[in-house]
């Protein structure tokens, strides 16, 4: 086996993950591993294997987000009310803690950039019993069950009426402005999200097998989605299951399906400053800058720090490194993992880009030792 096979093969055989296609791509030398099943006991790994990307799918909706950016269709420094008019007038809780139904207006209109940053105002901070937090929960609900969400203008009117925990602009908080992302960008474009991404994202890039759903001909490559039970792991998605029908909200915050080698030719593009392999302009070189650089300060990401690691920031759609504080961490690297075992960074200063997908389901925000292993490694 291959030194990069070696160190995941052992948490296969453990159990802790089913498979996992594991890629570094280093200024175009790659290195590739392929360890255990893609449905256990029935279909080995393959390389080609199709994985739910869940929160992986971010970074793609900001790139897309960034597209229509570099067109002038829109700019960072609009109120969103323009194209979501449902959000024109939210309220916000008075103080964090503030008991539902204590609210003030919000302060300013809620922006392009407070959408892209994630500091709309709404999304999870670390504190989940916070009655602003509890309002959410039915609202946003896990990304990981696609088909569960309603289409998306009845998402957004439901949305409109949970108080946001913070003043636009004032706090970074996870998961719901990546949401918002996908549904500015249909309102902008009168378009359905994956038409978009394939047009501006995955055909210049050959990201032949990036989709929200994936269709009956390559069913037989997408993998498994499990979940650790008592007695090990145990299936709670197949490949005729959540994906493979379009969903009634094609999600910006993590409904992508796609191979490593997919979010690889996107990594890819960032590094080239928003350049495809052809030579074709996906992103303004600004844009990736934008995306690609921490929006955030200290103070606005305390509330939430339970989502990122010690030396991390957050740009657009995904984290930058900003110390190596811990394994893996290099600064300037950017990226983020995903609640079904995906984990998917570049790292500028070595032009690499690194892909671990796997199918599991996290149970924790720690990170678990099989990706910190990765990490370490491809850091290395």
């Amino acid at each position: 086996m291959s030194e990069l096979e070696q160190i995941l093969a052992p948490h296969v055989s453990s159990g802790a993950i089913p498979g996992a296609v594991a890629v570094i791509d280093r200024d175009g030398r790659r290195e590739v591993a392929v360890v255990g099943d893609a449905i256990v006991g029935t279909a080995p790994m393959t390389e080609d294997a199709i994985f739910r990307i869940a929160s992986a799918t971010k970074p793609v909706t900001a790139a897309t987000l960034m597209a229509l950016v570099d067109d002038g269709a829109v700019h960072l420094e609009d109120p969103v009310r323009e194209w979501l008019p449902e959000l024109s007038a939210p309220l916000v809780a008075r103080a964090p803690d503030a008991p539902a139904g204590d609210v003030v207006p919000a302060a300013r209109p809620i922006t392009v950039h407070d959408l892209l940053s994630s500091t709309t105002g709404w999304g999870f901070p670390s504190d989940f019993t916070l009655p602003a937090v509890q309002a959410l929960f039915p609202v946003q609900l896990d990304g990981r069950n696609v088909q569960a969400f309603p289409p998306r203008d009845r998402w957004l009117r439901d949305l409109a009426g949970v108080p946001m925990l913070y003043q636009p602009g004032q706090a970074w908080l996870y998961d719901t402005s990546s949401t918002l992302q996908g549904a500015l960008i249909e309102r902008i474009t009168s378009r359905p999200l994956g038409e978009v991404m394939a047009e501006r994202i995955f055909a210049p890039l050959a990201m032949h097998d990036a989709a929200f759903h994936v269709p009956g001909a390559q069913r037989h490559r997408m993998t498994t989605l499990y979940q650790p039970g008592d007695d090990g792991l145990e299936p709670v998605d197949g490949p005729e299951g959540q994906w493979s029908t379009p969903p009634a909200f094609e999600l910006g915050n993590g409904g992508l399906a796609m191979t490593a080698g997919d979010w690889v030719a996107f990594g890819r593009m960032l590094l080239a400053g928003g350049v495809a392999p052809d030579g074709r302009r996906v992103l303004a070189e600004a844009s990736v800058r934008a995306m690609t650089t921490d929006a955030t300060t200290s103070a606005q990401r305390a509330p939430a720090r339970l989502f990122l690691e010690e030396g991390q920031g957050w740009g657009y759609g995904g984290s930058v490194d900003l110390a190596a504080a811990g394994p893996g961490l290099v600064p300037g690297r950017y990226g983020w993992v995903g609640g079904t075992g995906t984990s998917a960074y570049v790292t500028p200063a070595t032009s690499t880009v690194g892909v671990l997908f796997t199918q599991v389901n996290a149970t924790s925000p720690v990170t678990p030792p099989w990706m910190v292993d990765f990490w370490r490694y491809t850091a290395a």
